[in-house]
């Protein structure tokens, strides 16, 4: 089975199992390759929480996400959507986990990494922790985020100013 055909399925799954936990949700086929939009894979909200999702899955350990990808949900599309972001992860023969992407880490190159045993140790959470959840948003940490982009040269200073408004 090609990777995007897994992906695909993977996505279905989270979408089936957040439907099934009470949100009202929708996955983004259009999300990754397939446009110059950026979009999240999976939005899901219930009324008091929102969330946009970028899911990822793997056989192996541990699981990458680029950095452009972790940007786009966060600053681009979260930010604008009003959504918090989460990062959903599943390894073979184990359930969705989700992080925000601030609890990711992140490696020298920039890119993001999230090891099984992070899992095993309990930093993760369940979609029971994301509906017992009220949508807290970091404005510190969008912030943040905000003005790291404009110092890595991604924004100028007028989409930084419009963000932070």
């Amino acid at each position: 089975m090609s990777s995007n055909r897994k992906g695909d399925r993977r996505e279905r799954e989270l979408v089936n199992a957040l439907d099934e936990a009470g949100f009202a949700v929708m996955r983004a086929p259009a999300s990754g390759s397939a446009t110059s939009r950026e979009l999240p894979d999976v939005l899901a909200g219930n009324g008091d929480v929102f969330y946009a999702i970028e899911a990822k899955s793997s056989s192996g350990d541990p699981i990458y996400l680029d950095n452009e990808e972790v940007y786009a949900l966060v600053s681009v599309f979260a930010t604008n959507f009003g959504a918090t972001p989460r990062i959903a992860v599943r390894f073979d023969r184990e359930d969705w986990y989700f992080f925000h992407p601030d609890d990711v880490h992140q490696t020298d190159g920039g890119n993001y990494r999230v090891k099984k045993e992070r899992i095993e140790a309990s930093e993760a959470e369940t979609i029971d922790d994301l509906l017992a959840r009220g949508e807290e948003r970091d404005d510190g940490a969008a912030v943040r985020q905000v003005l790291e982009a404009f110092e890595a040269g991604a924004l100028d200073i007028d989409e930084a100013a419009a963000m932070l408004e």
